[in-house]
């Protein structure tokens, strides 16, 4: 099954590339993000949040594709700024990649995205 396969790929990397429509030009975008998973659930944080391009292409289009190594799979994104759950998120962010790292390389901390595989 490709979803296995994908979650395998993912055990094995501490980042991922995300694939999503640019809501102006319509053109694929590609960059790699960091990612949290539990079971098949993989939150993303947008490192300057709901300021991210990325993150307001993905409000526009929730369409997006991942991948981990040569796995790839199409998922529909679920942007939310709800408090409680980028809280969440925030806190498995820093639990993975440490304290520190999200200080020094997130700047706004007001929105996450969960895709279900």
């Amino acid at each position: 099954m490709q979803v296995d396969e994908f979650l395998k790929a993912l055990a094995r990397t501490s980042e991922l590339e995300i694939t999503v429509v640019g809501r102006r030009s319509g053109r694929r975008v590609t960059l790699p993000v960091w990612f949290v998973s539990e079971g098949r659930r993989i939150y993303l944080l947008p490192v300057m949040g709901s300021e991210t391009n990325w993150y307001k292409n993905v409000l526009s289009n929730p369409s997006m594709e991942l991948s981990a190594g040569r796995h790839r799979v199409s998922v529909t994104a679920k942007p939310t700024s709800e408090r409680e759950s980028v809280e969440r998120v925030i806190e498995m962010f820093k639990r993975k990649y440490g304290e520190s790292s999200i200080k020094r390389y997130y700047s706004k901390l007001d929105a996450c995205v969960e895709v279900t595989l």
